[in-house]
């Protein structure tokens, strides 16, 4: 089945037909919103799309994710999405706990966040040139995070992080960066790093296509531990410039810092004279209007943050103390550059979803609702005798499929993959949609109800039962 598009004048607007071989067409509506109709008839929609999609596009998908592979199956394709559900081309009504991947904490298209975007591009989408909604959006992160004195936008978390670490080397003067396994950083080559054979050891590249000698300048350290990591800074410390961390890890589900790590973070580089860098893309926001750092009661040196502030846009940013951050050009030696930093669209969808968050007294409401979620998970695990690990923090959450507890990626590793993904399709099955890995964190966004909440208990008992026999 092989795509071939063209151009059609229909009701006065334009629109896209791509018709395949069989003679079937899908026709995408020009309008405010674009809207996929069906027009095919043997098989479902998203099948035929990602046949389709595996002639142009690696994997078929554009985040290895979104390939299902760690759950089995072909990933359905989205139509539209609106307050806490997501409808496919086929027509299914799922409740969504992927949320984006977290930037849509309001839910999906909320008004306020739709209406910015169109005032905003109305007067044009791109400049190029300093524009007023950077300077709000640069007061309000600084204002909230008290941490961030200076702040400078660009275009993803992976952005951020890589600007963030380069910044750091160029202030130290030091070349060596320490991370944590388990901790994802985006898809920077010297963070895109898997642990060496020992706590002490460099890291070697989790990628093809990274240089070992990248790899080198970057030290993995088990999460939690605190005693390797002493004991890397008395062998090492005048070499390292940064330690970087996800304050919460939630790229291997949600694993959560022991009582004290964190401010051994703190006191280690502050004795070393190294930066410490929060990677809050995902909780900053999300937990708190100063994120984790705020409820941990830490003061990091840098920081970078993405998603929330983008309201659905791609965005990123970094900021810290005004004595590093003075070091990015123009005035000091550190060169970072960004053709869309601050752009005006997003910028705006940002704002409005902070400003909005502000209003319904979000943080609140996303507590009342995580809890929820969390006594109805809890008294199903009881129910069914299973003492499978829990963790939840505000609206962001994980169930891991073991008993054991989850401290580490090592410790993340012994889930039930097999049982997760019989859960997972069965959730699927049944409309109810989390992220396609038990390595992934759920959402809660403000547009989820009580009703969806029972809803999906439900589901979730059910699937269960399918997961364990």
């Amino acid at each position: 089945m092989r795509g071939k598009f063209s151009q059609q004048e229909r009701g006065g607007g334009r629109s896209i037909a791509t018709s395949f071989d069989d003679g079937k067409e899908l026709l995408f509506d020009g309008g405010p919103i674009l809207i996929i109709h069906e027009v095919m008839s043997n098989g479902p929609l998203s099948t035929k799309l990602f046949e389709s999609a595996l002639k142009y596009i690696p994997g078929g998908v554009n985040s290895p994710v979104r390939a299902f592979r760690n759950v089995g199956g072909q990933p359905f394709f989205a139509r539209r999405a609106k307050g806490a559900r997501v409808w496919d081309v086929d027509g299914r009504d799922l409740i969504d706990y992927v949320g984006t991947w977290g930037p849509a904490i309001l839910g999906h298209a909320p008004v306020a966040v739709i209406e910015a975007i169109h005032s905003a591009a109305k007067e044009g989408v791109s400049f190029g040139i300093p524009n007023p909604y950077e300077v709000e959006m640069a007061r309000t992160i600084c204002e909230w995070v008290p941490s961030i004195q200076k702040v400078r936008m660009v275009n993803s978390g992976t952005e951020a992080t890589m600007s963030a670490i380069r910044l750091a080397r160029g202030f130290t003067r030091r070349d060596l960066i320490v991370k944590f396994e388990g901790c994802y950083h985006g898809h920077v080559d010297s963070l895109l790093v898997a642990a060496g054979s020992g706590a002490l050891t460099h890291g070697r590249p989790d990628s093809a296509g990274i240089p070992a000698a990248f790899a080198e300048k970057t030290v993995v350290v088990p999460l939690n531990d605190v005693p390797a990591l002493e004991a890397l800074f008395a062998q090492r410390g005048q070499e390292i410039a940064a330690i970087i961390v996800e304050p919460y890890p939630a790229n291997a589900g949600l694993i959560l810092p022991q009582p004290g790590f964190l401010q051994s973070l703190r006191d280690i580089t502050a004795k070393h004279g190294a930066l410490l860098i929060f990677d809050e893309v995902m909780t900053g926001f999300r937990l708190a209007k100063g994120g984790v750092q705020e409820l941990e009661g830490i003061t990091p040196d840098l920081t970078c943050l993405g998603k929330v502030i983008g309201g659905g846009l791609p965005v990123g940013a970094f900021g810290g103390r005004a004595d590093v951050m003075d070091f990015l050009a123009p005035n000091g030696p550190v060169y970072q550059a960004g053709t869309l930093s601050g752009n005006p669209v997003a910028l705006a969808a940002g704002l409005a979803q902070l400003r909005e968050l502000e209003r319904q007294s979000g943080y609140t409401h996303l507590e009342s609702l995580g809890q929820m979620m969390e006594e109805a998970v809890l008294e199903m695990l009881k129910k069914k005798g299973l003492g499978w690990r829990w963790y939840r923090r505000g609206s962001m959450f994980c169930l891991f499929f073991t008993e054991t507890e989850v401290k580490n990626l090592t410790d993340a590793k012994t889930a039930d993959l097999a049982a997760f993904a019989k859960y997972f399709h069965h959730c699927l099955d049944n409309g109810v949609y989390f992220a396609p890995s038990q390595f992934e964190t759920g959402f809660i966004s403000m547009a989820h109800s009580p009703d969806d909440l029972a809803r999906t208990a439900e589901v979730a008992a059910a699937a269960i039962n399918a997961a364990v026999g």
